[in-house]
């Protein structure tokens, strides 16, 4: 009986990202498949739909707009600080990471969106969001076995 891929069901797959243009952003060649729960939110929505009634051994192409994918670029998001306050060990350049501290003492990466001679701006957006993503996949396994690591623990 051949199975197909349903909601909850715990997948590996090998893929390629691409852009419009044809850039790849990422690829699982050369690494092991990425291994994910089938609509548990662990990747973008239009993987989890994506994958959906596949076999193993199939391939497809995904192509998931920017609202199944990291979804429009939100301008509150961005924040303009001067220039001075950025401290000198880190490189005032486009697309230079950089952690911060939020409000409520979360840390998290942002980049460097944008360089003037007063101020830098600093972007919290995912660096994907606002692009429709292109997804060469293939199925590797359904109902992968977890981890050995994983195996012997129990709550």
């Amino acid at each position: 009986m051949i199975t197909s891929v349903q909601n909850g069901d715990l997948v590996r797959i090998h893929y390629t990202g691409t852009l419009d243009d044809g850039s790849v952003f990422d690829s699982s060649d050369g690494r092991d498949p990425l291994e994910f729960e089938v609509g548990s939110g662990m990747v973008i929505a239009g993987m989890d739909a994506g994958v959906l009634g596949m076999i193993v051994g199939q391939k497809k192409t995904l192509n998931i707009p920017v609202d199944e994918a990291y979804g429009p670029i939100n301008p509150a998001a961005r924040q303009e600080m001067p220039r001075d306050q950025l401290p000198e060990e880190i490189p005032a350049e486009v697309g230079t990471p950089i952690q911060v501290e939020t409000q409520d003492g979360q840390t998290m990466v942002v980049q460097i969106s944008d360089v003037s001679e007063e101020t830098i701006t600093l972007d919290a957006n995912h660096p994907l969001a606002g692009f429709d993503l292109t997804f060469e996949v293939e199925l590797v396994a359904i109902g992968v076995e977890p981890a050995a690591e994983d195996a012997g623990s129990q709550s």
